[in-house]
């Protein structure tokens, strides 16, 4: 059976440092954090009282969502997906007509959508206010709400749909979308993920006192990933979004290509052998690398960058020994490596897909992102890579191969390989 080969044409992002491309590339290039206080995270009396929540305008809104969607949307994970999706498709060239595109798709997954506006619809419901709840309360609230209103937009007639995986929702996104495409029951997919911003969402963690609580006063130095002074996560939201397209679609017609999706795999730990609903499987894990290698047709001294998952707990140095035993490359020898969420902070479910954004933009632009906050880099981290793989300023340089991966909450993995792309006919 042909396989098609896939390559990514768009780019969306909504994230705690920039939103849309142009300033999301300035951002990353220049290490710009999108962490800050929160005063009602204080007034709610949690411990951690900082967070990444992207600030989107008026003449953004107004920009994506007609002034009816605009009334009573509290979804605001609905709306960074709602913008970052559309971005992308905008950024492809693509348009949007009255008939339905049926070799157009979407996989946009999300954790939980709108828990402001559930919260909101309880308050009526429990005032039997239920006839008051309005016409979008089932669309703000279910799962799926994202990629039913993006399918809506753009009208979209393939796969339309949307994945749930914890922190990996965004990367598992991508591999799905790219296996359609690969197998030719779609020619383009729209691929993302989003997660709602605020307390409703980051409770739960702060219950779980895995967030940082000493850096209130100093947001910005708070995401410490790869440090030996690393603390716990930094809650964040937002969305990233990117069209994935039959090379052969994209060259008909004339598009940008971005880079090549060489392939990628996804599996679980089973919460088994040292891996819970907290902690990976380091077996899972590595196969999981050694797996998306062999779908990439990839050898070890091909990667090039690793945009890792790394979430700045006690967990960073045993992902980078599990890399390093995947890959069986250590010290010099092993790859550029980076943390997007020493910038942005942990975004959850949508932290996969406003990494990959991040991923393809240094590998479109020739660069490596700095890592951010890590000067005191953790000795067991020293033990097995060089620093200079961990690079704490902008670096300039050519890339060929990204491998991007997530690993999370349930023990769930998924790693995905990408390479820059040669125009070629």
């Amino acid at each position: 059976m042909k396989r098609n080969r896939v390559v990514v044409t768009g780019l969306g992002v909504v994230a705690s440092n920039a939103v849309g491309i142009n300033d999301f590339l300035k951002a990353i290039q220049n290490g710009e954090n999108g962490i800050q206080f929160q005063q009602e995270l204080k007034d709610l009396n949690f411990s951690c009282q900082i967070g990444g929540t992207p600030e989107i305008s008026e003449e953004t809104l107004n920009q994506y969502f007609t002034k009816l969607e605009q009334k009573g949307l509290l979804a605001s994970g609905l709306i960074y997906g709602g913008i970052a999706g559309q971005e992308a498709w905008s950024d492809a060239k693509l348009s949007t007509s009255e008939t339905v595109d049926f070799d157009s798709g979407i996989i946009f997954g999300t954790g939980v959508l709108g828990v402001d506006k559930l919260r909101e619809a309880f308050q009526k419901i429990d005032a039997k206010n239920v006839r008051r709840l309005g016409s979008t309360s089932v669309l703000q609230t279910m799962a799926s709400g994202i990629s039913a209103f993006l399918g809506g937009k753009l009208g979209c007639g393939n796969q339309v749909t949307t994945n749930s995986s914890a922190c990996t929702t965004g990367t598992e996104a991508m591999i799905m979308g790219f296996e359609r495409i690969q197998s030719g029951k779609a020619k383009r997919m729209l691929i993302g993920s989003c997660s709602d911003s605020g307390p409703y969402v980051w409770g739960g963690f702060d219950a779980l006192r895995i967030l940082p609580y000493q850096y209130n006063d100093q947001p910005e130095v708070a995401s410490k990933p790869m440090s030996a002074n690393a603390a716990g996560f930094v809650p964040s939201s937002g969305a990233g979004a990117l069209v994935l397209e039959s090379l052969e679609s994209a060259q008909n017609r004339n598009a940008e290509i971005y880079a090549e999706v060489l392939g990628g795999h996804v599996n679980s730990g089973g919460q088994r052998q040292g891996g819970s609903m907290t902690a990976p499987n380091s077996t899972a894990v590595k196969i999981c690398i050694s797996e998306t290698l062999k779908n990439s047709k990839l050898n070890s001294t091909d990667i090039d960058l690793i945009n890792a998952h790394l979430t700045a707990t006690a967990m960073d140095s045993t992902e980078i020994q599990n890399w390093s035993e995947a890959l069986s490359l250590s010290d010099t020898n092993f790859p550029y490596i980076n943390s997007l969420k020493s910038h942005i902070g942990h975004a959850l479910a949508a932290a996969g897909s406003i990494e990959l954004v991040a991923g393809i933009l240094q590998l479109k632009h020739g660069f490596v992102a700095p890592n951010l906050n890590c000067e005191d880099i953790h000795p067991e981290i020293l033990k097995l890579v060089d620093e200079t793989k961990i690079p704490r300023k902008y670096i300039e340089t050519k890339l060929n191969v990204m491998l991007k991966a997530s690993f999370g909450f349930g023990d769930v993995n998924a790693c995905v390989a990408l390479k820059s792309f040669k125009n070629e006919k």
